[in-house]
């Protein structure tokens, strides 16, 4: 009998698509079934479904209550199509025997990539370049000093976090002629880090020498706020913070009085504590900064890459190997 795996969530045309694309995967494996079930049924039809799956693909699910994790004997793995697994009890998890896995650096390009456009974004001022053009202002409407606006050439990157989009990240911006400096809790191996290009130093380091503070680090206890008023105020007047991560690395209401005070010089941000950002966050009249709406992972070789490697990654523990990405409760 093959192991049987599910996707679990609402149904609508986008989780069809996700299917089908996990379903090109699952054939691939002879010991693995996979199905779609819609998180909508009634929890007792709900629950007979899963009962006998082994892996659980949470697709716009966000929570898993312990009463139902309980009423799922084979269940032995929640594999995420996301990097981010902060949403997800591990702890309760854990000790019902459930690994929790992220999607092993899917869409670690997509999110390095944006990170980069972020820093030139603010560097060049691109978005009040493009909104003066599109009201009919054309140049006129782009305010600033010639101080206000510079390259990547020779800037000093701080990378917080080297993992697979921290390290791309490195990688990419070694071509812009950037020196690349890193601080991270995890110590990675010579020939890793040597391939990025990029120098270990401490935190208070990193922060108070460099251009651009790039953070690429997951959201847990130990993160949370990890930048703050004590971070902010260590950082060069003329830095600029890039966030791509998750908004409550960065404490906001500290942030803003950063970039109010002149502390630091500017921010790009694609996450924020609170998502949808709400229409009073005074971050989004200031043109000090630009914001994205947490689509850096949005590409489609993403989507293909969550699929593989989620699949992959279930097939390991229906063949009866430790499945690999696994995230521990933190």
């Amino acid at each position: 009998m093959p192991e049987v795996a599910a996707i679990l969530g609402p149904k609508t045309p986008q989780s069809e698509v996700r299917m089908q694309e996990c379903g090109a995967v699952a054939d691939r494996f002879d010991g693995l079934e996979l199905r779609f079930v819609d998180s909508d049924l009634p929890e007792a039809e709900l629950i007979e479904q899963l009962k006998d799956v082994i892996a659980i693909m949470p697709n716009g699910v966000r929570e898993f209550t312990a009463e139902m994790i309980e009423q799922l004997p084979n269940l032995r793995l929640i594999q995420t199509f996301s990097a981010g697994t902060d949403y997800l009890d591990k702890t309760m998890l854990a000790e019902n025997g459930v690994d929790v896995a992220n999607n092993g650096g899917a869409n670690a390009v997509a999110v390095a990539e944006h990170a980069i456009a972020l820093m030139f974004a603010v560097y060049r001022k691109l978005v009040m370049q493009i909104d003066s053009v599109r009201e009919g202002t054309w140049m006129a409407g782009v305010h600033g000093e010639r101080t206000d606006f510079h390259t990547l050439v020779g800037k000093r990157v701080g990378i917080v976090g080297l993992g697979r989009i921290g390290g791309r990240v490195a990688k990419r911006l070694a071509g812009w002629e950037c020196e690349l400096v890193y601080y991270d809790v995890v110590d990675h191996d010579d020939e890793y880090v040597a391939a990025t290009g990029a120098t270990r130093v401490d935190l208070d380091e990193l922060l108070s020498t460099s251009d651009v503070v790039t953070l690429h680090v997951p959201l847990d206890r130990i993160t949370r706020h990890m930048i703050s008023d004590r971070e902010l105020g260590l950082m060069k007047d003329t830095a600029i913070l890039i966030n791509t991560c998750r908004g409550p690395v960065v404490d906001e209401v500290a942030l803003v009085r950063a970039l109010e005070t002149g502390q630091i010089f500017a921010a790009g941000l694609d996450v924020t504590e609170v998502e949808p950002v709400e229409m009073d966050n005074p971050l989004l009249k200031m043109p000090n900064v630009t914001i994205t709406p947490h689509l850096a992972t949005r590409a489609i070789e993403s989507e293909y890459n969550a699929a593989e490697n989620a699949i992959t990654n279930i097939a390991r523990l229906a063949s009866g190997e430790k499945p690999d990405w696994i995230v521990a409760p933190v």
